[in-house]
C-alpha cells in the first residue's frame, strides 16, 4: 500500500517553548514540519524546498516576519503564510495582511483555532471555482489574468496572493449576489461560522485599495450594512 504523502509546513519560531508545542501538535494531524528560527534561514530554507504553508512569527531576531513576507512577495511567492505575533492590535494586523500575509493570528491563541487555520489556509489555496473558463477577468478598467494572478488597475500591475484570489474568484462567480461574512471567512479562510476576526475587513480595505479608483466610495466591492459584501462588475 502507498504511504501517503505528508503536506509540508515551514515554522518559523524563535521561541523554542512555542516551537516544540506546535511542531508536536501539527505533526499529530499528520502534516510534515521544518523549523527555522530566523528570518535569514526561513528564506534560504525556502530555495532548497518548497511548502504548502509558512507559519511566521512576526517578531524574529535579524529581519523580522513582516520582511521575509514582503521579500517574498515581491519576489512573486504566493506561498500562503500565516503570521503569528504578541502584538494584537488592529494595526499591527492591517500591517501585516498588507505587506502580504495571509491570516494573522495573536498570540496567545487557542490551540484548536490554530490548527483550524492551517487547515482553511491550506484548503483554500487549492480551491477554484468550476464556472469561470475564461483566462481573464475584466471590471471596469481593471484586468485579472485567472492564471497568472497579476492584475492591472488603474495603480498599476500588481501580483495578488493565494488568498486575495481565492476571495476575488468566490465574488466572481457570484457576482450580484450578497455573500454574508459567516460566508466567506468559511468559503475562504475555512473558520467557523460566528468566529470573530477583522482578517475579512481587512481583506476588503485591500481589494478596494487595488480595484476601486475611490477606495472610501467603493462601486465594485460594496458593504450592504447588516448582511455581507456584494460584487458587481458593471455597476451603473
Amino acid at each position: 500500500m502507498m504511504k501517503q504523502m505528508k503536506i509540508p509546513l515551514l515554522l518559523v519560531e524563535d521561541e523554542p517553548h512555542i516551537a516544540q508545542g506546535l511542531i508536536f501538535n501539527l505533526e499529530e494531524e499528520g502534516y510534515q514540519v521544518s523549523h527555522v528560527e530566523s528570518g535569514e534561514q526561513a528564506l534560504e530554507q525556502l530555495t532548497k524546498k518548497s511548502y504548502a504553508l509558512i507559519i511566521l512569527d512576526l517578531a524574529l531576531p535579524g529581519i523580522s516576519g513582516l520582511e521575509v513576507c514582503e521579500q517574498l512577495r515581491e519576489q512573486e511567492n504566493q506561498i500562503p503564510i500565516l503570521m503569528l505575533t504578541a502584538r494584537g492590535t488592529e494595526q499591527d494586523r492591517i500591517t501585516g495582511l498588507s505587506k502580504g500575509a495571509d491570516d494573522y493570528l495573536a498570540k496567545p491563541f487557542n490551540l484548536k483555532e490554530f490548527l483550524l487555520r492551517v487547515a482553511g489556509l491550506l484548503r483554500r489555496a487549492s480551491w477554484q471555482p468550476d464556472n469561470l473558463e475564461n483566462e481573464f477577468y475584466s471590471f471596469g478598467k481593471n484586468r485579472i489574468n485567472l492564471e497568472t494572478h497579476q492584475a492591472e488597475t488603474t495603480h498599476g500591475t500588481i501580483q495578488l496572493t493565494e488568498l486575495e484570489m481565492k476571495m476575488l474568484l468566490l465574488f466572481f462567480a457570484q457576482e450580484g449576489k450578497i455573500l454574508s461574512r459567516g460566508e466567506l471567512l468559511q468559503q475562504v479562510w475555512g473558520m467557523l461560522p460566528g468566529t470573530e476576526t477583522r482578517t475579512l475587513d481587512n481583506f476588503i480595505v485591500r481589494l478596494r485599495k487595488y480595484f476601486e479608483a475611490e477606495p472610501i466610495k467603493p462601486r465594485y466591492f460594496r458593504t450592504i450594512r447588516g448582511r455581507g459584501y456584494q460584487f458587481i462588475q458593471n455597476p451603473e
